[in-house]
């Protein structure tokens, strides 16, 4: 690995705890540099750039890379059916799991976030159908319209790159991700129901309906074993990372075996040839098949795929690079912002979804390269309890995991396995999307808050971060908000207004900065919000709002001084080198926000790691 700067202050930086002000005073937020983001980004990471490939040198990658492939792949057929049914056979297997590489293959080569994995997402699905719904009557290409919605939004991430848009980050925290991870739960539910839903009746229906059933309690029951003190070390790994996929392989076997061989019109994965897209002759779509008018039509549609690009790719790469994580290189927002655009229009012109960021497979990945070690439980007088937990020591950080991910997700096109795939009935699907959703509220922020209220007093942990807030009353408020702003989201999502959701996302981040600290105090929103990645992370887009980052790390995270923040769309501060966090290792007993105590299991995902997820194959 590269040798990492120092970044300890030299004797003399630092007077009674707080490191002395050595850079000039910021900028006005309206005068913008260009470019001075992606290219503080590229001087950060790019001395890294050999270590993240000697680095792969690492018995962790192995089992991350062969987690994530599962990871992936499995969310992205589910996705793949609801697209092919809900655009006329426009998108399908083929198309998603080429996004899925195309996502893997440029992130793992050129990004400055590695960690991060890119794929087909959720939201995204909703927003491919929306306009296929909008634009169907008006007889438009479209494949073409989608292309110019790719090449406008190319046009309009590399604006936002290049203008620094991503030091707004500072203000994202946990209230928007949890917000947006329920969302996310609710749209998994509602696709496993729609599923079933299309099946009509008959026999083949009601076979589909136990079998996603019993996929879904036999995939959550691997996870809670997994999660649980049951059986020995390795069995609790195996069950964790492998009782999903194997769950969906028997499963699929099983609806052909005995008495149920028999029923007919059973619905399966609908799949084409190897390597060639579902519906249409060749990859690239021509986007002179719509007029000019229709092109520029496209724009709209453009904006608000860029605002949901933004903030979706955005939160996965903060929450990938979280506080639990020990990181020591660098994160690097803007310069990967201009690589989304640059995917968006590639996968445009080749026919094929957006990718951008999932979540929660890219913390998930992190997590999964975690090296851990035991460490005794202790109480809060210090005393040990007897017990014992998993800390991480540091992350194998490195590329090669993501990028084996993604060409291994390139050979599931071949036709033996595209075989294999057609015989996954409609059913199993849906219990996968079941078992998304489910895992998902459960490793929610709002949901702990809402179990926290629920819960008897005199049985909730001394140690519980919520009950260092004195009012109640404030906790009931905070999660109404919460609910509020998820309903809200969600209820656009069922008209045909559906493609301005991610403006309602948007929106999230000016309400928790100016509205919330209105009608809480500094203390309760400490204790029910915080930031989602660590100031080290943040240095790529100045900060962390509130925080000085200079204080974060020597005196502990002192509250910068009102007008020292940097200009919002100014370049980060001079002088800051690459290292490791300073608050990289999260204790168990750390009374900070609910929301970080449940960061590992945020949406979760099939074959998802708990809270104990570092006790895994990580030790």
């Amino acid at each position: 690995m590269a040798s990492e700067p120092p970044r300890n202050p030299p004797a003399g930086d630092v007077e009674g705890g707080r490191r002395a002000r050595t850079t000039p005073a910021p900028e006005p937020w309206w005068k913008i540099r260009l470019f001075s983001g992606m290219a503080n980004d590229l001087r950060r990471r790019l001395p890294f750039y050999v270590s993240d490939w000697t680095d792969a040198w690492d018995y962790r990658v192995v089992p991350a890379t062969v987690y994530m492939y599962f990871a992936n792949i499995l969310p992205a057929l589910a996705f793949s059916l609801d697209m092919f049914t809900s655009t006329d056979s426009n998108y399908g297997v083929n198309e998603v799991l080429l996004a899925s590489v195309l996502g893997a293959v440029v992130f793992s080569l050129f990004a400055a976030q590695p960690l991060v994995i890119v794929g087909v997402t959720g939201p995204i699905t909703v927003f491919n159908y929306t306009v296929f719904d909008i634009m169907k009557p008006t007889g438009v290409n479209y494949m073409a319209f989608m292309c110019w919605i790719g090449i406008w939004s190319l046009i309009f991430h590399w604006i936002l790159a290049v203008t620094n848009s991503c030091n707004l980050l500072r203000y994202v925290t946990r209230f928007p991700c949890d917000i947006f991870g329920f969302y996310v739960a609710f749209i998994y539910l509602q696709k496993g129901i729609q599923v079933l839903e299309r099946l009509g009746s008959g026999e083949a229906f009601y076979l589909s309906i136990v079998a996603a059933l019993l996929v879904f309690m036999v995939a959550f029951l691997c996870g809670e074993l997994g999660s649980s003190s049951l059986f020995t070390h390795v069995v609790r790994v195996f069950l964790k990372d492998y009782g999903t996929p194997l769950t969906l392989i028997f499963f699929t076997g099983f609806v052909y075996i005995g008495r149920m061989k028999d029923v007919h019109d059973l619905e399966t994965l609908p799949t084409s040839t190897s390597f060639v897209p579902t519906s249409r002759p060749t990859w690239i779509v021509d986007p002179r098949d719509v007029s000019v008018g229709e092109a520029f039509l496209a724009a709209p549609f453009a904006v608000l795929l860029t605002i949901l690009f933004w903030f979706d790719h955005n939160v996965s790469s903060l929450i990938a690079q979280g506080t639990e994580f020990p990181l020591r290189k660098p994160a690097g927002f803007h310069w990967d912002l201009f690589l989304l655009g640059l995917t968006t229009g590639v996968a445009g012109i080749l026919g094929l979804p957006f990718p951008n960021g999932l979540i929660p497979q890219a913390p998930f990945h992190t997590e999964s390269l975690c090296v851990t070690k035991a460490v005794a439980v202790a109480d809060e007088k210090g005393e040990q309890k007897g017990g014992y937990t998993f800390e991480a020591t540091h992350v194998v950080e490195q590329r090669l995991s993501n990028l084996a991910q993604g060409l291994l997700t390139l050979g599931t096109m071949s036709g033996p396995l595209l075989v294999c795939l057609h015989l996954i009935p409609h059913g199993v699907l849906a219990g996968l999307f079941f078992v998304m959703g489910v895992q998902a509220l459960a490793a929610n922020g709002i949901t702990a808050k809402l179990l926290f209220l629920a819960r008897d007093r005199s049985l909730t942990p001394p140690g519980h971060p919520l009950l260092g807030v004195r009012r109640r009353a404030a906790i009931w408020w905070f999660v109404a908000v919460e609910l509020v702003g998820f309903g809200a989201t969600f209820a656009i999502t069922q008209t045909i207004a559906a493609v301005g959701f991610p403006v309602f996302i948007m929106a999230l981040i000016p309400i928790r900065t100016l509205v919330l600290p209105r009608w809480f105090s500094r203390e309760e929103l400490d204790a029910l919000d915080a930031p989602t990645a660590s100031p080290f992370t943040m240095e790529s887009c100045g900060g962390i709002h509130g925080r000085d980052p200079y204080d974060s790390e020597v005196s502990g995270g002192t509250e910068a001084a009102a007008g020292e923040e940097e200009g919002l769309f100014g370049s980060e501060r001079p002088g800051t080198t690459p290292g490791r966090s300073q608050d990289g290792v999260e204790k168990v007993q750390s009374a900070g926000s609910v929301g970080t105590t449940t960061r590992r299991r945020v949406g979760s995902t099939p074959g998802s790691r708990g809270d104990d997820a570092g006790e895994g194959p990580s030790e």
